[in-house]
């Protein structure tokens, strides 16, 4: 018990220090610059990739705070998983279709490759542990306080 709330404990600011870093290093940026990065995947149209542009930094920023103070933990460690989820996805495909091309991860600069997929799969794989373990706490807790 003690050991899977420490557990969670050093994930969430581990996975909370990563989203905050990823944020920083977008709006510290013109936000054009994080646009180059997104229309380079060749998935959305001009207009959404203005929009993802503008606001993804911002709530990477959000998400990474939530994780930071364990706020409703369950929900933002599953909403970093599905995004990371999502990147992911979205990474291998253009991996595949060998499209050479920057993350935009962690600001410009760095080339899509084995090492991002590698880095972007343990990243979800981590914050899938992260959810499954809120989601215990939770669980486990109700049952103590409903046994009682």
């Amino acid at each position: 018990m003690k050991a899977m709330k420490w557990a969670t404990l050093i994930g969430r600011l581990i996975l909370g220090g990563v989203f905050l870093y990823a944020a920083y290093t977008k709006l510290i940026q013109p936000w054009t610059v994080f646009a180059l990065a997104i229309d380079s995947y060749q998935l959305l149209p001009p207009s959404a990739v203005l929009f993802v542009a503008r606001w993804l930094p911002w709530f990477e920023l959000a998400l990474g705070l939530l994780l930071l103070t364990g706020y409703q933990l369950r929900y933002s460690a599953s909403a970093a998983s599905l995004l990371l989820a999502v990147f992911l996805g979205i990474m291998v495909r253009s991996y595949v279709k060998g499209l050479g091309i920057d993350c935009g991860c962690f600001g410009m600069g760095e080339a899509l490759g084995p090492r991002t997929l590698i880095r972007d799969g343990v990243l979800t794989a981590f914050s899938v542990a992260l959810a499954v373990l809120a989601f215990l706490q939770t669980s486990r807790s109700r049952r103590t306080v409903s046994t009682a």
